[in-house]
């Protein structure tokens, strides 16, 4: 415990960790108000209809939801290799090490804490981008009645759950990846590679790419935005339930295969 109370309390120190939280909650909180000043001007048409479900109680709920995962998953990415490879750059495992922590235990209290800083990261973005779509409905002239709605209500703490899970295993795919690379900047860079790759061959392998973390984790909790959808397609999704069987599984294949790694490697290089 006392060793991720640390490991926790760095996190809360380091720049990065308030930067993505920060950057994400304010692009989230642009774009679900930017809906509602351009429906107040009176756009019209599909698309500007098609916008208003966006910010439209209780469905909005889930578009915020999807939202937080779509891109969220990038950040959450980015998060965790930006903490493993920090782990390398800064020579901090290899200390952890000589004061007689073992290596794999070090790096999944490491993990385990990080997990938990992006779940409290995770429901302070979807709040913020909940009250900006409250805020676009409004401006809109769009109902908010349904914003107090009991079965969306009902629902959210289970969708909730599941989305700390998909944001998880999505920071320990950038986590290993950054560990096996030794560095920050590269974890990052296939990470977003990851991120982006997965995007565009939803469009020629769908049936390959619904497997992959990133549009794993978009399905996980039944929306159909975010990588699924990637540039208006409609592509398969798996079935939430699988979806987080799969999620799961990237989860723990990534937090094992970085233990065995770390625990055979040489860190002194």
């Amino acid at each position: 415990m006392r060793l991720l109370a640390s490991r926790f309390g760095m996190l809360l120190r380091r720049t990065e960790t308030w930067v993505l939280l920060v950057a994400l909650a304010a692009i989230i909180a642009v774009v679900f108000a930017s809906i509602g000043l351009i429906s107040e001007r009176g756009a019209t048409g599909p698309t500007a209809n098609l916008s208003k479900l966006f910010i439209t109680f209780p469905g909005a709920y889930d578009q915020v939801l999807a939202f937080v995962l779509g891109l969220g998953g990038l950040f959450a990415v980015i998060f965790g290799a930006s903490i493993a490879g920090s782990e390398w750059t800064w020579g901090t495992l290899k200390v952890a090490v000589t004061r007689g922590q073992r290596r794999s235990s070090y790096l999944v209290v490491s993990f385990i804490a990080l997990a938990v800083l992006t779940g409290i990261g995770f429901l302070i973005v979807f709040v913020s981008g909940v009250a900006a779509a409250y805020v676009g409905a409004t401006i809109g002239n769009i109902q908010t009645s349904g914003i107090s709605d009991a079965a969306a209500l009902a629902a959210l703490p289970n969708k909730l759950v599941r989305g700390w899970v998909a944001v998880s295993a999505e920071a320990a795919v950038g986590f290993a990846i950054a560990t096996f690379a030794r560095s920050q900047l590269a974890g990052i860079g296939v990470g977003i590679a990851l991120y982006f790759g997965g995007n565009f061959l939803t469009l020629v392998l769908p049936n390959i790419v619904k497997w992959l973390p990133f549009n794993a984790a978009t399905a996980i909790v039944g929306t159909a935005a975010g990588p699924a959808s990637s540039f208006g397609f409609s592509v398969p999704q798996l079935d939430p339930d699988v979806a987080l069987l799969v999620v799961a599984a990237w989860l723990l294949g990534s937090l094992a295969i970085t233990a065995l790694y770390v625990e055979r490697t040489d860190i002194t290089k």
